[in-house]
């Protein structure tokens, strides 16, 4: 699994398919080429100050390293947008949320051909 780090990415999976939850937005497109599974994080500026922001990416970040790479589609990209409310909310829920906007993704996604 690779992390995204251009912006084109992060543009191009905002396309996608949109998963929202009390904690993040879950981003997610499906790709036609056979490269790996990619994630990106973001928060925005009107979520808090850097420390906030950054507190928040690094609990979605670990939130993926924790998940079952069986929820995680191959040849997709994911974009986790962190909300204010990751800052506070319980650890071992927001785990649950991110399997349960997967598992929804993993449902309305095309099939591949």
């Amino acid at each position: 699994m690779e992390q995204l780090r251009q912006r084109a990415d992060f543009i191009a999976v905002a396309g996608g398919l949109r998963i929202n939850g009390p904690a993040f937005v879950l981003q997610s497109l499906r790709r036609e080429d056979q490269g790996p599974i990619r994630v990106g994080f973001t928060v925005t500026k009107k979520i808090g100050t850097a420390t906030e922001r950054n507190r928040i990416r690094r609990r979605l970040r670990e939130l993926v390293k924790r998940t079952d790479r069986g929820f995680l589609l191959p040849h997709s990209d994911y974009v986790l947008v962190g909300r204010r409310a990751a800052l506070s909310r319980d650890f071992a829920v927001m785990l649950g949320d991110l399997r349960t906007a997967l598992e929804r993704v993993a449902r309305r996604s095309p099939k591949p051909a």
